[in-house]
C-alpha cells in the first residue's frame, strides 16, 4: 500500500537574509529554552559574537559544543552524549553540511528538537530529515532518515556571501543534480527520500531550483566574489538550500548522489567538495540516460564556467583508472542506492562506460567552447 501513496515534507520554518543571524535566538525561542550550539572554531570565530548577543536577547542561555569536522557514526554518538548532559531540549547546527548532517542525526537520538544555521550555500542538506554518514576517513557509509524535518532554518544571506565562492559554486553543482534525479524518479515512478512516490509539489520545485539557477547562477557567483548580496545570490542560496532541498527529498534521488557515494570510495576524490562529485554524477546520468548531445554539450559549457568538475581529469581520476573505476561503479550500483530509481536498469559495466565517456566528450567541448582545460585535482 505505501508505494502508492504520495507525499511532501519540509523543515518546519525557513528564513532567509541579510542580518537573519540577529533573529536567531527569536525563532529558537519558539521551539526551546536551552539550545545547544554546535559548530567548529573557525565558523564560530565568524559568527559566535552575533549568535551570542542574540541568545542573551531572547533570554536563552548560550552553550556551545565544537564540531569535529566529519559526520561518522563516532561524532553523532558523541553529540547525543553532550545534549544529554547538558540538558539541551534543541540542537543547532551552524555551520556546513557536515555539521548539519552530525546534529540532525544526535538530535533525533536524544529525542530533542533541531535547527540548522547554515553558514554556506553549498549543499542541500539544511532542510532534510535525512543524514549522511561517513566513515572517519570520509568514505560514504549510510543514509539516516528522522520522523520530521528540522523545526528551523535560517539562512543569513551576508554570512553566506561573506564564505568563499567556491562553496556556493559546490551548491550549484548539488541543487543542479536535484531536477535530473527528480525527473527521473518521476518516470520510474520510484520511492522519494521522503517515503512515497513523489508529487507534483517536489518534482516542480526540482524544476524550480534548476531554471533559477541556469538564470542566477553566474551573475551570484560574481557577486559573492566581492562579498555583495544581490538578488542574484538571494536566488542561488534559496534555491541551493530549499527548493533543493525540498525537491530531492520530496522529487527524488537517482544515479547522480549515487556515483557520488561511489565516488567517496576512492582516496583520490577526498578533499572535494560533495557538489563538485555530484556534478560528475550528473554529467554521467544524462550519459546513462542517452541524453540528446545538445543537452550534454550545455550541461558540460553552464557547469564548466559556473567552475564545476566534468571530467575524471578534475576529481583525480583517468579514464585508465580501471581499479577504481570499479570500485566506484560497484559501489554506486550496491543494493538499496538510489541509481536503482532510474526508469531502466543500470549496472556497473554502464556506470563505468559512462564515466570513461565523459573525459574526452567534456574536454572536446571545451576545447570548441574555448573553456579551460581540465586541471588535475591532486589529494592532499
Amino acid at each position: 500500500m505505501t508505494r502508492t501513496l504520495r507525499t511532501v515534507i519540509s523543515p518546519g520554518r525557513y528564513v532567509q537574509g541579510k542580518g537573519a543571524i540577529h533573529r536567531l535566538g527569536e525563532y529558537l525561542k519558539l521551539i526551546g529554552s536551552a539550545p545547544l550550539i554546535v559548530t567548529d572554531d573557525l565558523v564560530w570565530g565568524l559568527v559566535g559574537h552575533d549568535i551570542t548577543t542574540s541568545l542573551k536577547a531572547a533570554g536563552l542561555p548560550v552553550a556551545r559544543e565544537k564540531f569535529n569536522g566529519v559526520p561518522s557514526a563516532h561524532e553523532v554518538d558523541r553529540l547525543v552524549d553532550v545534549i544529554k548532559a547538558t540538558g539541551s531540549d534543541v540542537a543547532v547546527a551552524v555551520g556546513g553540511g557536515s555539521a548539519i548532517d552530525a546534529v540532525k542525526a544526535a538530535g533525533h537520538i536524544a529525542g530533542i528538537r533541531w535547527a540548522n544555521c547554515p553558514t554556506v550555500a553549498s549543499t542541500d542538506a539544511p532542510c532534510s530529515a535525512l543524514s549522511v554518514i561517513y566513515t572517519e576517513s570520509g568514505e560514504f557509509e549510510e543514509y539516516r532518515f528522522f520522523p520530521r524535518n528540522p523545526d528551523l532554518v535560517l539562512v543569513d544571506s551576508q554570512i553566506v556571501a561573506n564564505a568563499p565562492v567556491s562553496l556556493l559554486v559546490a551548491g550549484v553543482g548539488d541543487a543542479l543534480a536535484t531536477w535530473l534525479e527528480a525527473r527521473a524518479t518521476a518516470q520510474s515512478h520510484s520511492q522519494t527520500m521522503a517515503g512515497g512516490l513523489p508529487t507534483l509539489t517536489g518534482t516542480a520545485l526540482a524544476r524550480l531550483s534548476w531554471d533559477v539557477l541556469w538564470e542566477n547562477a553566474l551573475p551570484a557567483i560574481e557577486a559573492v566574489r566581492d562579498r555583495q548580496v544581490t538578488p542574484a545570490v538571494e536566488k542561488v542560496i534559496e534555491a541551493n538550500t530549499l527548493l533543493s532541498g525540498l525537491g530531492f527529498e520530496s522529487g527524488g534521488l537517482a544515479a547522480a548522489h549515487a556515483i557520488h557515494n561511489g565516488l567517496t570510495a576512492v582516496p583520490q576524490t577526498h578533499g572535494l567538495a560533495h557538489g563538485q562529485k555530484v556534478n560528475i554524477g550528473s554529467l554521467t546520468q544524462l550519459v546513462l540516460e542517452g541524453a540528446p548531445t545538445s543537452d550534454i554539450r550545455e550541461f558540460v559549457e553552464f557547469t564548466t564556467r559556473v567552475g564545476l568538475p566534468n571530467t575524471l581529469t578534475e576529481v583525480g581520476l583517468s579514464a585508465g583508472d580501471d581499479d577504481e573505476l570499479r570500485t566506484v561503479a560497484e559501489a554506486a550500483t550496491a543494493t538499496g542506492e538510489t541509481i536503482h530509481s532510474m526508469p531502466f536498469e543500470v549496472h556497473s559495466d554502464d556506470v563505468i562506460s559512462a564515466l570513461k565517456s565523459i573525459e574526452r566528450f567534456a574536454t572536446k567541448v571545451r576545447e570548441d567552447a574555448r573553456l579551460p582545460a581540465p586541471v588535475r585535482h591532486e589529494t592532499h
